[in-house]
């Protein structure tokens, strides 16, 4: 049987194009946390090498998590620009949306969370605390009302500009 020469099957080693959000990030915890860690800020509990949300165990250790680190500073990891007539128009629609799929984001993972919404004349304005949530929401509004998508990724900043025109 004679394999397509297209297909490229996976080949175990260092994939260098595909890379890990914690090395990028630079808000991301460099060194593993001692377990359970309890952020001072949100409360989220670390534990098993992952944020929840819940019960807080008993002696664990206070840190802040990045997404809190990122809300103080007011460094946002992504942008999500929503301009053009008919996002005027349903702005109230709109901006439900968005809050509701940050709200299901948030819950799942404590460190995708919207930091602020604002208006700079041209449109509305979010920012995030997550590459993956700024994308998310640009992806959830071409998929709700159609429109015109760009996402902008600057490697060296770890930052994401997402913009929806419609």
């Amino acid at each position: 049987m004679k394999q397509d020469p297209t297909y490229q099957a996976y080949r175990p080693g260092q994939h260098p194009h595909v890379f890990s959000d914690i090395e990028q990030d630079p808000f991301a915890d460099r060194k593993k946390l001692p377990e359970p860690s309890t952020c001072r800020d949100c409360g989220a509990t670390y534990s098993k090498g992952n944020w929840k949300w819940g019960i807080t165990p008993q002696n664990t250790h206070p840190t802040i998590c990045s997404a809190c680190k990122r809300i103080r500073e007011n460094m946002p990891a992504g942008f999500v620009s929503i301009q053009g007539p008919f996002a005027r128009e349903h702005k109230d629609e709109i901006l439900n949306l968005v809050r509701h799929f940050a709200a299901r984001q948030k819950t799942e993972h404590p460190l995708k969370r919207i930091i602020s919404i604002s208006n700079d004349g041209h449109g509305q304005i979010i920012t995030t605390t997550d590459i993956h949530l700024a994308r998310g929401i640009g992806g959830a509004l071409q998929k709700a009302y159609k429109g015109e998508l760009d996402y902008q990724y600057n490697h060296a900043e770890y930052l994401l500009r997402v913009r929806w025109l419609r």
